[in-house]
Formats: C-alpha cells, sequence, structure tokens
C-alpha cells in the first residue's frame, strides 16, 4: 500500500495535492468494510494507536477508535480528568512517556492552538494526528468533508463552497478553506464581521458580508455553530435570536442555493441558531454521511500514515 508524503498529520497545509487525493481513493476503497456483517480487516493488527484528547469530543473520538478498531489496531484511549495532566504534567513529558510506551499512532486534541505540532518535535517514532488543536485547525475534519462532497458530486474542482458562521474560532473553517480551495473549489465565507480573523482572504476564501451572497449559487453550503467556549467570555453578538435572524440557514436561504446542493454541519448542531431543524433533517442534508465518512477516512489515513512494511494486505 502506498503512503502519504508526510510523517504526521498536523495541517492541511502538509499535505500535497497527490496526498488528498490518495486519502480519498483509500477511503473509498475502505468504506465497503463498513457495510460488512463483520466489520474488520487485518492491516493495522499489532499496531497500537493513542487518543489523547484533551477537549470533549463525541464524533472524532468515537471515529478514530472506531477506524483504529475496524483495521484490527488494538486502542487505547485518555482523557485529560484521567491523565496526568490534572499533576500537572507538561504536554511535552506527557507525549515522551507515551512515546515510551512504543505506541504507533498519537491522536491529539488539546485546546491550545500548536499542542500537535509541538507533540510531533518530541516524538522520535509515532506518527502524531492532529484531532483539533484549539482555534487553528482540525484536518482530518477537512479531509471527510472533502470525501464526502466528492462522493456526492464526483468532483471537487469548480464547485462552490459556502461556509457561514464564527470564522474565527472554528478550526474546521480554517482546514475546509485550505482543502477545498487546494483541490480547486471556490470557497466563500459570511459571518458576523466580529467572527472573522484577521487576514483570512490570505487563506483562499472570499469574504462576503451578507449570508444570501455566500449562499447564491452554491454547490455546499456548511453552517458553523458559534464557538462561545474560545471567545473568551466575550459577547461577540447582540444576541443569539439576532444572529440566528441574520445569518442563520433557513430553507429560504437555501432556495437561493443551486439546484441539487448539499448542507453540512461538522457538529455539533444548536439547532435554530446556525441552522433550522428541517435543513438538517432534510434532503438537503448530508451530515449524517459526514459521520460515517469520517470513519472511512480516518481509517484510510491510519492505513497510509504508518511504514509499508508494518501492513499485512486486506
Amino acid at each position: 500500500m502506498n503512503r502519504i508524503s508526510s510523517r504526521h498529520i498536523l495541517s492541511i497545509s502538509d499535505l500535497m495535492h497527490q496526498d488528498i487525493e490518495l486519502i480519498l481513493d483509500t477511503a473509498d476503497s475502505l468504506k465497503e468494510i463498513l457495510a460488512r456483517p463483520i466489520k474488520k480487516v487485518p492491516p493495522l493488527r499489532g499496531r497500537t494507536v493513542v487518543n489523547l484528547f484533551f477537549e470533549p469530543s463525541t464524533r472524532t473520538r468515537l471515529s478514530f477508535e472506531l477506524a483504529a478498531k475496524r483495521l484490527s489496531a488494538d486502542t487505547v484511549s485518555v482523557a485529560a480528568a484521567a491523565s496526568s495532566v490534572v499533576k500537572g504534567e507538561t504536554l511535552i513529558d506527557t507525549a515522551r512517556n507515551v512515546e515510551a510506551m512504543r505506541p504507533d499512532v498519537i491522536v491529539l486534541r488539546h485546546s491550545c492552538s500548536g499542542a500537535p505540532h509541538l507533540m510531533a518535535n518530541y516524538v522520535k517514532t509515532a506518527a502524531v494526528i492532529n484531532a483539533g488543536d484549539g482555534m487553528n485547525e482540525h484536518p482530518t475534519q477537512a479531509l471527510l468533508d472533502l470525501f464526502t462532497v466528492k462522493e456526492h458530486f464526483g468532483r471537487l474542482s469548480g464547485l462552490k463552497v459556502a461556509i457561514i458562521g464564527d470564522i474565527a474560532h472554528s478550526r474546521v473553517a480554517h482546514s475546509d478553506i485550505l482543502a477545498f480551495t487546494k483541490m480547486g473549489a471556490d470557497v466563500f465565507v459570511s459571518g458576523a464581521a466580529t467572527m472573522f480573523p484577521v487576514m483570512i482572504e490570505t487563506m483562499g476564501a472570499r469574504v462576503v458580508p451578507r449570508p444570501e451572497e455566500a449562499i447564491e449559487g452554491a454547490d455546499v453550503v456548511m453552517a458553523l455553530r458559534i464557538q462561545k467556549e474560545r471567545q473568551g467570555g466575550r459577547s461577540l453578538i447582540p444576541s443569539v435570536r439576532e444572529y440566528a435572524a441574520v445569518f442563520g440557514l433557513t430553507s429560504e436561504r437555501m432556495r437561493l442555493a443551486k439546484p441539487g446542493a448539499v448542507v453540512m454541519h461538522p457538529g455539533p448542531i444548536n439547532r435554530g441558531v446556525e441552522m433550522a431543524p428541517e435543513l438538517a433533517d432534510g434532503p438537503y442534508s448530508v451530515i449524517l454521511d459526514q459521520v460515517t465518512n469520517g470513519v472511512a477516512v480516518r481509517m484510510a489515513i491510519l492505513s497510509l500514515i504508518l511504514p509499508e512494511d508494518h501492513l499485512t494486505s486486506l
């Protein structure tokens, strides 16, 4: 089996175009395993994946665990509250101690931007996968979003992607902008002006003030929740009600999109705020497809990040 060019997966920027294509193609071939009566194959038998989640997570954590188990790897999951972090251990010491137990892959989610990059600097043998670091990036979420869109449309290049919401504090938005533009899509972003990062357009997205302008003619419309936990207790909008009225994704606004457009959301959804319930559950929605595809994409990533001689054939 081929390998991607990067030893770690820390940022979409680290992946070349052909790396992303390889991940998506591999995920496509592995996804059928999820529909089998016995959902397990042996490629990573004898390998160990450690999940270090220092922030709450449902989809990402469970997805990585299932992906590893589907490939017959051994998995160990550690939450911050159950680790020596509560006793004052530094991330560097945690990394060194975990690596001393000889895992093959360390999956890290952390509230501090750059934490996976720091860990990767101190581990010598294990591969590090960024499962979300602060307000920085969430590269595997972007990869599963790419896969979901490509699965639906058969292509990525030339599509119009609208991302609506709290862009400044969303690591998903940052990775998705980098990923979709790298693969040839046109990305438009909209939201409250107080929720835009400085120099957002340097990432490749076009900023528009009104969500209707972003959604008009879009093939893909992604809504993002307000990241209250990353706003330092500040109030960046007059009220949730006003935000929903101005920026919430509704059926009326969705009618501006192209016929056959899809609605996406990385979850968790705040229904009635960034998205109307009828859209989350309606015919436009591929939100649950994103969840299913998250397992397939992370299976692909785990398969491709380990040295080839560590793998057995499917």
